[in-house]
């Protein structure tokens, strides 16, 4: 059921509205944050409540702290509120708590048109815990509740479901990005234009096995890619060398590829390297990869197959890089196809995590229909998963 939105939010001058947002900002070793992309993503939600003359009280998660206050250290929320400021060029306001009565007095004192970001809700354990009396403390600072945090969607952790449930009878609706996120996800897979190809990389196949089976039901062919290729192969009874495969998973591979039949394409060809930090001695093999070698991408024919397929489909679901992008030497397929994606004139959604970051990096996440910002929901979204976090939502 559609959800309400801030639009539909009238007469909030001066009122106090709690906004979860995703700052899960990946950050180097000092805590320096390293793409801000999720917090350019809350840019228009934030701003359009502080237009309505509201006080916007920002609270969201960052890493996974683990209660020790060093080594917890750089997962304070200083650093992504200072980006926050320079992003909407204006004074936001910190507290080194999230409830208590240094957070109740920032949140009083908050006047209208002004931002507080809270400290890390996981520094309390009532966040995780979904202590429901977290939850009503949490839940007092505000008038209002918006969820703009699509990739916690999946999660019932407290500034998720307990917030907005020990709101009820006062206005909870989704922010800009996760209104976005539920339109885009509805077009794709209630009247999607057809041919619809997903593309799928990545790791595991044990991390997307639902995923498989859902996006099986609903898309025309499926791309593969990525590491899991080698688990599919090997499930094949084909030689992968030393690639990365998930031994275990092989009965569930096979599953896959007779549910899959007609619709599965795997690589034609690999990239390999007989080491990782050895680039200059990558060979290509076709069909399959002998001992002593570890597939590290797809093939030069593979990605003239992969992007041919790209260009004749109406719509695109992308999941998973196609190689180990990170490293340049074998970014080829992962970057061809996001090339090609980007030049399609077919609906393009890129299913957040490593995929979101791949394209970024590249500098065509503008050029995609979507990028999504949640990779874990996004799965789950997909596969059919209910969230509990958006029932807390008034519906339209």
């Amino acid at each position: 059921m559609a959800k309400k939105d801030i639009h539909s939010l009238q007469n909030i001058q001066g009122k106090k509205v709690l906004v979860r947002v995703d700052f899960n900002v990946p950050q180097d070793e000092h805590g320096n944050i390293t793409n801000d992309r999720r917090i350019r993503g809350a840019i228009p939600t934030i701003k359009g409540l502080l237009e309505k003359g509201a006080a916007v009280i920002a609270m969201s998660h960052l890493g996974r702290p683990k209660g020790d206050p060093v080594k917890d250290a750089p997962f304070k929320m200083d650093k992504v509120a200072k980006r926050l400021g320079e992003l909407l060029n204006k004074s936001v306001h910190k507290v080194d708590s999230i409830i208590g009565q240094d957070a109740k007095d920032a949140a009083a004192n908050l006047k209208a048109g002004e931002i507080l970001v809270l400290e890390n809700v996981r520094f309390h354990p009532g966040e995780q815990a979904a202590d429901a009396a977290f939850a009503k403390e949490l839940a007092s600072l505000g008038d209002i509740y918006v969820n703009d945090a699509f990739g916690t969607c999946h999660r019932k952790d407290s500034s998720m479901h307990g917030v907005p449930a020990a709101l009820k009878g006062k206005p909870r609706v989704v922010g800009t990005l996760v209104a976005k996120e539920l339109a885009i996800l509805e077009q794709l897979f209630s009247n999607p234009s057809r041919p619809m190809l997903g593309i799928l990389g990545g790791g595991k196949v044990s991390d997307k096995i639902k995923f498989i089976k859902a996006l099986l039901s609903k898309v025309d062919k499926v791309i593969i890619g990525g590491a899991m290729t080698y688990t599919f192969m090997k499930a094949q009874g084909k030689s992968i060398g030393n690639s990365r495969v998930e031994a275990d998973k092989l009965d569930i591979a096979r599953e896959l590829l007779e549910l899959g039949k007609g619709k599965i394409q795997l690589p034609v060809d690999h990239l390999a390297v007989q080491k990782l930090d050895a680039p200059e001695g990558a060979k290509v093999f076709e069909g399959e990869i002998p001992e002593g070698w570890i597939g590290i991408d797809i093939g030069p024919k593979t990605i003239e197959l992969y992007c041919a397929e790209v260009a004749k489909s109406a719509t695109i679901l992308w999941n998973g890089p196609l190689g180990k992008f990170e490293d340049e030497p074998y970014s080829k397929g992962t970057k061809a196809i996001a090339n090609t994606m980007a030049a399609s004139k077919g609906v393009t959604v890129v299913g957040g995590g490593e995929t979101a970051e791949a394209v970024e990096e590249f500098g065509l996440a503008e050029k995609m229909t979507h990028v999504s910002t949640g990779g874990g929901a996004f799965l789950e979204y997909v596969e059919g998963t209910p969230f509990a976090a958006l029932d807390e939502i008034d519906d339209k």
